[in-house]
């Protein structure tokens, strides 16, 4: 598998997952009867968080992701960053979509998230720069 390759993989799998998030939205949307905004009800400002969390985080990795692969990164870099990434946003997503207070899946998922943004954007210094 090719550095494009395996960024392609990254995209087409948070494109699913970004689908998904829309869809719960949608679903609760649905099930307390909030049409627009959040209805100060407390699910559907739970289901909106974890949807936008996600646009908040998943774009600037992607970029850079695809950036990496475009200087030749090697593959097991990407699927490194991008595994983990997936895996950390799907914990914060349960965590956050099950209780708006502290857990296990939104914590460990803010942690892992954090850490592949600051590898992501130093691998992507350090590529540019040698």
């Amino acid at each position: 598998m090719t550095a494009f390759a395996a960024a392609t993989l990254y995209f087409g799998l948070f494109g699913l997952l970004m689908l998904a998030l829309k869809i719960n939205v949608g679903r609760v949307r649905g099930k307390e009867k909030v049409m627009f905004g959040d209805g100060a009800n407390e699910a559907m400002q739970r289901a909106i968080r974890v949807q936008g969390n996600a646009v908040e985080d998943v774009p600037i990795v992607l970029i850079g992701i695809a950036g990496l692969a475009a200087l030749s990164a090697p593959v097991m870099l990407i699927h490194a960053l991008g595994g983990s990434f997936l895996a950390g946003r799907i914990l914060h997503a349960i965590g956050l979509g099950g209780s708006s207070g502290s857990s296990f899946g939104r914590m460990v998922g803010t942690l892992v998230t954090l850490i592949v943004q600051l590898v992501t954007a130093g691998a992507c210094i350090w590529f540019a720069l040698t």
